[in-house]
This record gives C-alpha cells, sequence and structure tokens, in this order.
C-alpha cells in the first residue's frame, strides 16, 4: 500500500540515529554509487539519474511469481535498497522523486497511459506509469528511471517539442492539449512511450496503478519475465528467453537463453540476488515462444 502524499515525500526511520532525509539519502547514493556533488541542479539530476538506471535494475519478478508489489516507502526501500533488488516504476520512480526530494529539487510524481509496441488508434490504456517532472528555475524536466529497456537515460525538457538526443536513442515530447506524448526514435522510427496528464495524481491513483500493473489478469508483467538495465555504454534488456543487448554505437545482440543462462543473466547482467523460489518462472520463461 502507498503510504504517502504523491507531492510529499513520507516520513522515514531514523534507526541509525541521523536525521531521517540524511539516513534516507545516505543510503540511495550508496546504493546507486553517486560520490558527485548533490544539489538541485540540471548536471546533479542527470547524473543521479544516469547512476540510478545503471545501479538498479527494472524487474517485475514478484508479480510474475505472484508475491506482489508493495509501493509504501518502507516497502521499497527495504527492497531496493536493503536486498539490492529492482522494481517497476511505482518502485523505481517513488524512490527516485523522495531522494530528489530530500536534495531540494521541486519534484512531483505524474501518472500517464503507456503506449509502447501500440498503434496510434489503440483504445486507450489504464493509468500504469509513473515518472517525475522536477522544475529548474522554473522550466519543467521529465526524469524517468523505471520504463524498462526504452527508459530515457537523461532528463528531458518538456517545454520543447525538438527531439533531444542523449548517449542512447533520440527523445521528443509534443503536448497534446493537457497531455504530453513521450516517444524515442528506435532503429529509424519513432515510437510513442507513453502519454502523460499533467496534473500530480492523488495517493489513491498511484494505489489503483500498482493494483492494475501487479495484480490485474491483463498485465504482461502477471505473464512474461522481464528485465532491463541502461548503463552508458550499453542497454540490456531481458524478455523471457530472448536477451537484447543495444550497444550506443548502433550494434544490436539478441540470443536466446535457456534456464541456467537467464538464470546467470538475471545475477550478472542484471545485478539481481537471484532467489530459489524463481526457479519455476525462470523455467517457465526458457521455453516461451515470443513474437514481435
Amino acid at each position: 500500500m502507498l503510504h504517502y502524499p504523491a507531492a510529499s515525500p513520507p516520513g522515514l526511520d531514523d534507526s541509525d540515529g541521523e536525521a531521517p532525509a540524511a539516513s534516507f539519502l545516505t543510503r540511495y547514493l550508496a546504493r546507486i554509487g553517486h560520490k558527485g556533488p548533490v544539489a538541485p541542479t540540471l548536471d546533479v539530476l542527470a547524473a543521479l539519474q544516469a547512476a540510478h538506471i545503471a545501479a538498479i535494475p527494472f524487474e517485475a519478478i514478484d508479480a510474475l511469481t505472484g508475491a506482489g508489489i508493495d509501493i509504501g516507502a518502507d516497502a521499497i526501500d527495504a527492497k531496493l535498497i536493503g536486498q539490492r533488488r529492482g522494481g517497476y516504476c511505482f518502485e523505481q520512480n517513488a524512490l527516485f522523486l523522495r531522494a530528489l526530494q530530500a536534495i531540494g529539487f521541486d519534484a512531483e510524481g505524474l501518472l500517464g497511459r503507456v503506449r509502447w509496441l501500440l498503434p496510434d488508434d489503440a483504445p486507450p490504456t489504464p493509468r500504469t506509469h509513473m515518472v517525475v517532472r522536477v522544475k529548474l528555475d522554473g522550466r519543467p524536466w521529465l526524469a524517468d528511471a523505471g520504463f524498462g529497456a526504452a527508459v530515457p537515460p537523461q532528463p528531458l525538457a518538456m517545454d520543447s517539442e525538438d527531439p533531444q538526443a542523449t548517449r542512447h536513442e533520440s527523445y521528443r515530447i509534443v503536448r497534446h492539449g493537457a497531455e504530453w506524448q513521450v516517444a524515442a526514435s528506435i532503429e529509424g522510427e519513432w515510437r510513442t512511450l507513453y502519454r502523460l496528464e499533467n496534473v500530480s495524481p492523488p495517493t489513491i491513483d498511484y494505489e489503483l496503478g500498482n493494483w492494475y500493473t501487479s495484480a490485474h489478469p491483463d498485465s504482461h508483467f502477471r505473464h512474461q519475465l522481464i528485465a532491463a538495465r541502461t548503463t552508458a555504454e550499453a542497454r540490456y534488456g531481458l524478455r523471457d528467453n530472448r536477451l537484447t543487448t543495444r550497444l550506443t554505437d548502433g550494434r544490436i545482440d539478441r540470443r536466446y537463453l535457456s534456464a541456467d543462462e537467464i538464470e546467470r543473466a538475471l545475477a550478472e547482467i542484471f545485478l539481481l540476488p537471484v532467489r530459489p523460489h524463481w526457479r519455476p518462472a525462470i523455467e517457465r520463461a526458457a521455453t516461451a515462444e515470443i513474437v514481435g
């Protein structure tokens, strides 16, 4: 359950004697390996986002195994920081948001409708993607640490519709009334990732989105083993038994893995502490037939 308002960070445990925000921030920065400056600037925001997506993998294995996903602050900290697990957008961006607010950024959460791999005329999807909007000197920036293998690797200006180059793909954000459409240029084609609403939502909207994503039978996280990680050199994406590596020089490698190879990839590429009870899901993934 989500226990805090969308626009403000939760109270944190003060068990080690430090001020709560300082204690949390120290643990977060150590988790992502950030040793540089800590101040509410664009350079720091970019450094934190890059470090976060390289250190904390995208994954939804708890949804796949039926364990469920708790997006309360304590549960997220225990899982993503303490257990060195990964998570999906409601976990990743809630953690990222609280860290940014602890540093002093003017940041808030937004919700959007995922349009990834859908035709333009597909019916509306539920609001199941959380992002972070940061305002710096009055200018809004999209900071997303939780969109899997297509996650923006750096902050994107939300007040420009021009393509924005990154070390991976180029992105663009186009305004449609009260919404923003976020797209990435992949293999020469602009592909919509999601559409965002211009309102910081109440707590219940995050809870409903997380329930749908983690528990609804139509959620692909309930049926596929998915993991992703983005570094300065490459993007790694695992979809059941297919591992895709996209290097920044344009080279793409795709290969299919056995169950043992999936387990090794989760540990060595996606940096996850593989648990014994994951094995049945891994074995199912190894026999999957992937279309598209």
